[in-house]
């Protein structure tokens, strides 16, 4: 996962009286002059077998191939480490950052401390906050539209880490020190244009006075403005930045009222938020509203589509679960009264209720718990569901895989090259070659491979994601090689891997890493619930995969050994072979 940037060779320094056309000492990762708030760091490199690595004055351990990965402690500022094999050296000086803002000297705010830092628009009688961090004991205010809102000082929060710390198991949160932290709160009861709120300290007899960087508005509930989704699929979310969780993405031509901005982000009515350069405002349209009578539906060759007639496009939402795929649109009131669905190798009932004013929910009751895809759009106003039908297993005992087409991803490629094992071998290499290897195995058993990328080129996620969508496979597999954060025991840590995403990839990532991690005697990384871009189609079943660790020493040798990359893509082959066996 993690990218190291490739092969780096940093400041060695050799003897005169020693000339080496390549140097044997190699350091990957970190780089000289590296930045990071990690409290430790892994050194991943490599050295001939023979003789000691020192880091700092201490021998290290390494694979039998010479390979290393230990972690060293960091402090705030410089670290400078020197790594030494027989007569040769690198200086590498690593800056320890601080997490947390520093408080300023004198009487002044800290740099960019000043909150709402963009502009914010938000409905009468919402809490608007302000935050600022200034030195301990001073007198903090705001004032907004003739009202002056006290920022009091805030007791101790805690601190949470990154997402990726669930990768190293240290994902538990940690005690901030709040000194300096001041906040206030404040409503507005009308609609109007604020301005920028006027952020003053008074410290020891001085007064500051410096305005925020974002406008405040109070939007006017009677002339919401209204946008509608242009893109293929907006990205919905919990709040307004990439840093909160996705939401079933949104149809193009989806209307929704505006209730709320955040910089160039828009808070819809029913909750989610979008990036506004994903949409358009209709001027003059009235918030949107429908109403759904009956449901239809379509029987294709190789899907079930669920037909709602609705008077205009409204925001949806999807749930899968054992056995059942729920949909709820938004801003609608049923006036339901007669369903058709016959008997349907799919579907074995559809339920629906109004589950509150506004919001009518459809569950599908399916015949068997793995589903195996399902795709949104609008037609007009017309949302249509397709839920897609399972495939068949071939009937010969040597071609099980005759029917199904599957959609292979090798990682990265191009300028992105992903991991870098410890000799500097790029990740985006061991993926492809690993991938293709899977591609005949799968091709022996019958399967129909399409193969994200063939050669080391750049493909983009967007686009592979487009792949997986028009090709429609029975499953889309992703072939990658780990690494960890700066703060990963790097020397320990190692392992097979399956992450997911929809649901329905859910039993065949658990089966998958099962499977290989038995067949093989590999130790088990895990499974993870996983918002990535090859995890998140729709479309297929898609799971991504990472076989081995390339910052692990040992594991590497096993990762770029062409027998054990032969027999991991037989294993993953057969367990693929025995996944599609068990779900029938």
């Amino acid at each position: 996962m993690k990218n190291l940037l490739g092969l780096v060779i940093l400041g060695c320094i050799l003897t005169s009286s020693v000339t080496l056309a390549e140097p044997s000492l190699i350091v990957v990762f970190p780089q000289t002059n590296y930045q990071t708030s990690a409290q430790k760091i892994f050194f991943l490199g490599t050295a001939p077998p023979d003789g000691q690595v020192l880091i700092n004055s201490k021998p290290i351990t390494r694979s039998k191939a010479g390979h290393f990965s230990p972690s060293f402690p960091l402090q705030l500022g410089e670290n400078l480490f020197t790594v030494r094999y027989h007569n040769q050296e690198l200086k590498i000086k690593v800056i320890g950052l601080n997490a947390s803002p520093e408080l300023p000297q004198g009487v002044a705010f800290a740099k960019d401390s000043l909150t709402p830092a963009v502009d914010i628009a938000r409905l009468p009688g919402e809490v608007i906050c302000f935050t600022a961090i200034a030195p301990p004991n001073a007198n903090v205010s705001v004032i907004l539209a003739n009202q002056t809102i006290a920022l009091l000082p805030q007791p101790q929060q805690a601190q949470l880490p990154s997402n990726l710390a669930a990768l190293t198991g240290q994902n538990q949160p940690h005690a901030q020190s709040s000194v300096g932290n001041y906040q206030g709160c404040t409503t507005m009861a009308t609609a109007a244009d604020l301005g920028k709120p006027q952020f003053q300290l008074t410290l020891d007899g001085k007064t500051i006075t410096q305005p925020g960087s974002g406008k405040i508005e109070i939007l006017s509930r009677a002339q919401l403005p209204v946008s509608e989704v242009t893109v293929e699929s907006g990205v919905a979310r919990t709040g307004p930045s990439t840093d909160h969780s996705r939401l079933t993405p949104l149809p193009k031509g989806t209307r929704a009222t505006v209730t709320g901005r955040e910089g160039e982000w828009l808070r819809l009515d029913y909750g989610a938020w979008i990036n506004s350069k994903e949409t358009r405002i209709l001027p003059g349209a009235v918030p949107p509203q429908t109403i759904i009578r009956s449901v239809g539906y379509r029987q294709l060759p190789s899907a079930t589509e669920i037909v709602f007639p609705l008077q205009v496009p409204v925001p949806v939402s999807v749930q899968q679960s054992e056995q059942t795929l729920a949909l709820t649109l938004y801003n609608t009131t049923a006036q339901t009264d007669i369903i058709r669905l016959d008997d349907n190798p799919l579907i074995n009932r559809l339920d629906w209720q109004q589950e509150a004013p506004g919001q009518v929910k459809y569950t599908f009751n399916l015949k068997k718990a793995q589903q195996w895809g399902y795709k949104l759009r609008y037609d007009g106003t017309t949302l249509v569901l397709a839920l897609r039908h399972p495939p068949k297993i071939g009937n010969t005992r040597r071609k099980l895989l005759a029917n199904f087409k599957i959609v292979l991803d090798p990682g990265h490629g191009g300028k992105e090259s992903g991991a870098s094992g410890p000799t500097g071998y790029l990740e985006k290499d061991v993926n492809l070659v690993v991938s293709k290897l899977l591609r005949d195995e799968l091709v022996k058993r019958g399967a129909t491979v399409v193969m994200t990328r063939e050669d080391d080129k750049e493909v983009s996620l967007v686009e592979r994601q487009a792949i997986i969508s028009q090709e429609e496979p029975a499953i889309a597999i992703s072939i990658h090689h780990n690494s960890l954060p700066d703060d990963g025991d790097a020397e320990k840590i190692k392992g097979f891997a399956a992450f997911w995403y929809q649901p329905q990839a859910h039993s065949l990532a658990i089966f998958l890493q099962t499977y290989v991690v038995k067949k093989l005697g590999k130790p088990s990384y895990g499974v993870f619930w996983d918002n990535l871009a090859l995890t998140r189609p729709t479309a297929a079943p898609s799971v991504l995969l990472e076989l081995g660790f390339m910052s692990n020493p040992d594991e590497f040798e096993q990762v770029v050994n062409l027998e054990e990359q032969k027999k991991m893509a037989k294993a993953i082959a057969q367990g693929i072979t025995e996944w599609f066996r068990s779900v029938q």
